[in-house]
Parts: C-alpha cells; sequence; structure tokens
C-alpha cells in the first residue's frame, strides 16, 4: 500500500445516503463515518424506545475457511471456536505471546469449515495479519474480506418486526448471538441477532452494492413505529449504559483478559495449545491471588462529565482511572466506566471522587451495566 492510499479517507457504500440525510460526518480509524444526522440524545432515546439503524460498514470482515478452519481460530485465539456450532457465533479475543489482548472480536461459524471473524475497525489490520501469520502449517485460509460486506444494524424493541415485515427468516427462532441466512427486502444477507446497544437487535452483512437498498427498504418499514437513522455519537452512549467494553478505552494490550474482568472468554480446557496460553495462565494465577483493578460503574452526583484518562480518587490517593465517560439520557446524569482498586469496587463504596481539572467530584460506584433491558 503507497502511503497516499493509507492515508486516504475511507468512505462505505452509503455514504452518499447519509449526506443527503445532513449527517455530521467524522473520521474513525481511517474511515468517513456519521457522528450524528440531528440530536444525539433523540437518536439513543430512538434506540432505547424504538429503533435505530445504523451502518457498521466500517468493521472488519475476515473469512477463515479449509479444513482446518477450526484448529487454526484455537491456536489463535483465546475462545474454543472448534465448539462453537454451525449459525452460532460467539464473543472472544485476540492476544499477544504475552497475554495483552490485540482485539476482541465477534466470530460466527458460517458452515462446518467457514468461519467469519469480525474486528473491530482500528484493528482489523492488526487482527488480519495476526492471522495470516498464525495460519502457517495449518490447511487453512485467511482471506480479507473488507470489501466484500456492508453492514447495517437495526437496533431497538421495535426492530424484530421491523425486520420481519421485509424477510421470511425464521426470526423467532434466531437466538441471540446466533446468525442464519435469508433474503432482507430482496437482498441476500446474513442475518445476526448481535449489537452493541443493550437492546434487541440484528447486524446484517450484505453485498456493498445492496447496501443502499437494503438501508431504504429499512427506512420505509421503520417509518410507522419511530425507526430512526443513528451516528456513532448515540452508539457510544448506548453501550456505555450497556457496559460494553470499547478497545482502546476498557481494552488494550497493556491489559490481559483477566484484567479487563473478563477472563470468562479464555478455554484453557480447549484442545491444543494456543498463543498466549503460557502468560494467560500466569495472568489467571496473579488475579486469583491478588485482585487486579476492577472495571466498575460511576455515576455523577453533580453535572460535570468525566473523561477516559481522569483520575479516580478515595481519600486523597488514586484509586484508578476512568476509562469511558458521557453524559446518559437513559439516566439523565453523567456515567463513566472506571478501572479502581478492587478495595473501593464494591457497589455503593463511599468516598470515591473523579479528578476534574483539579476538582474531586463525587461519584457512587455501582455495578454494571448501568442499564439492562426488560427481556
Amino acid at each position: 500500500m503507497s502511503s497516499t492510499e493509507s492515508t486516504a479517507v475511507r468512505r462505505t457504500a452509503l455514504d452518499a445516503l447519509h449526506r443527503s440525510l445532513g449527517a455530521t460526518m467524522t473520521d474513525f480509524a481511517g474511515w468517513d463515518m456519521p457522528l450524528r444526522y440531528g440530536s444525539e440524545r433523540d437518536e439513543h432515546h430512538a434506540v432505547r424506545t424504538r429503533a435505530g439503524l445504523f451502518d457498521l460498514s466500517h468493521m472488519g470482515e475476515i473469512t477463515v475457511s479449509g479444513p482446518q478452519a477450526a484448529e487454526l481460530l484455537n491456536f489463535a485465539l483465546v475462545g474454543d471456536l472448534a465448539a462453537v456450532g454451525t449459525g452460532r457465533a460467539r464473543y472472544t479475543m485476540i492476544c499477544r505471546a504475552d497475554g495483552g489482548i490485540l482485539d476482541d472480536l465477534i466470530v460466527y461459524r458460517l458452515a462446518e469449515s467457514e468461519y467469519m471473524v469480525v474486528a473491530n475497525a482500528s484493528n482489523a489490520q492488526v487482527v488480519l495479519d495476526a492471522l495470516v501469520e498464525r495460519s502457517a502449517g495449518f490447511d487453512a485460509e485467511v482471506r480479507d474480506d473488507r470489501d466484500a460486506y456492508a453492514l447495517i444494524a437495526v437496533q431497538g424493541p421495535q426492530s424484530p418486526g421491523i425486520l420481519k415485515s421485509l424477510t421470511d427468516a425464521d426470526l423467532d427462532g434466531l437466538k441471540y448471538y446466533a446468525g442464519l441466512p435469508g433474503a432482507v427486502a430482496g437482498v441476500p444477507a446474513l442475518i445476526a441477532r448481535t449489537g452493541y446497544t443493550g437492546e434487541d437487535g440484528f447486524e446484517l452483512f450484505v453485498k456493498p452494492e445492496h447496501a443502499v437498498e437494503l438501508w431504504q427498504a429499512l427506512t420505509e418499514a421503520g417509518e410507522g413505529v419511530g425507526l430512526v437513522p443513528c451516528g456513532l455519537s448515540c452508539r457510544d452512549t448506548l453501550r456505555l449504559e450497556a457496559g460494553m467494553p470499547l478497545y482502546g478505552h476498557e481494552l488494550s494490550t497493556s491489559l490481559t483478559p483477566f484484567d479487563a474482568g473478563l477472563g470468562r472468554v479464555v478455554k484453557f480446557q480447549k484442545e491444543g495449545d494456543f498463543v498466549g496460553r503460557e502468560a494467560l495462565a500466569a495472568a489467571a494465577a496473579r488475579a486469583e491471588e491478588k485482585p487486579p483493578r476492577v472495571l466498575v460503574g460511576l455515576v455523577a452526583e453533580g453535572r460535570r462529565v468525566p473523561r477516559a484518562g481522569y483520575k479516580v480518587v478515595a481519600g486523597g490517593e488514586v484509586i484508578g482511572e476512568v476509562t469511558s465517560g458521557a453524559p446518559s439520557p437513559t439516566l439523565g446524569k453523567p456515567i463513566a466506566m472506571a478501572y479502581v482498586d478492587a478495595a473501593h469496587a464494591a457497589p455503593g463504596t463511599q468516598g470515591v471522587g473523579v479528578d476534574i481539572r483539579g476538582a474531586h467530584e463525587p461519584y457512587e460506584v455501582v455495578a454494571l451495566p448501568f442499564y439492562r433491558r426488560e427481556k
């Protein structure tokens, strides 16, 4: 790739449509993406109470196929992907040899010997390179399919009804973290019951040339129930309320899954060796002996918004650091996720504050998530 190519901002198949809707665009991981169309608060509330439509085409799809696809993924990732049934998906991670998290992923098993790995936009190249490198000696192919898909999500309590009006696929039988092929508004799609909002919803993987047609069909189908287009800004406040980690904030190469409180994704009992096994076993033992800092929720007593990197304090000492913070449209007050010393991590812990430009603003420690939808 030449330097000019690498610095060129990428556009999704829906770019012109976003602009026609008056979207405020922003550079996100090298992609020009809609930040918001109107009010991010209104977009957030629409997803919580009705439905929202998102362009997620910046996510990185990587196909792993061949007789040893399952063995390769079991070696390359921390999860047991061989145990995932066809048509199901799994949240997992890819780690370095030292146990640091390279990315968190969703992996779909499309067929017996075919998987789709979905990486975060900012890490897609890193994940691709790592999978290619780790594929040496396996009878499996790693294919960069980032340009082969557009990804459109419809999220919120009205999303099943909207989608049902456009497809014959068995949505009622589609469990959370499962995917099935089907036609949506006549467009061939992989329909996945996944999302990053804390609401019921679907992510639709389609060819880029079908993206505009599908977006418009979903928009029309949702007109009567309050569906609105949504940008990255409300996606962030929705995932924050739902206590979902964001790479570069709650997850990084300086943390192992055990440091992030997500040790459950590491499957030591699976067959064969995997990258990072030794370091992760040591991290698991350390975590048991001396609990690392714990990811907690913080709810503001005042109006000032904490941001990533702000110090969490108690009794004049620094006890942690904010990883994500924003005003919560659902709670009506500022919230944050932060890693804090285990001694201060219990919900209801008194005397905890956030250092906001020298002033120690009081915060209540709460269990995550801040918001859980009624099933």
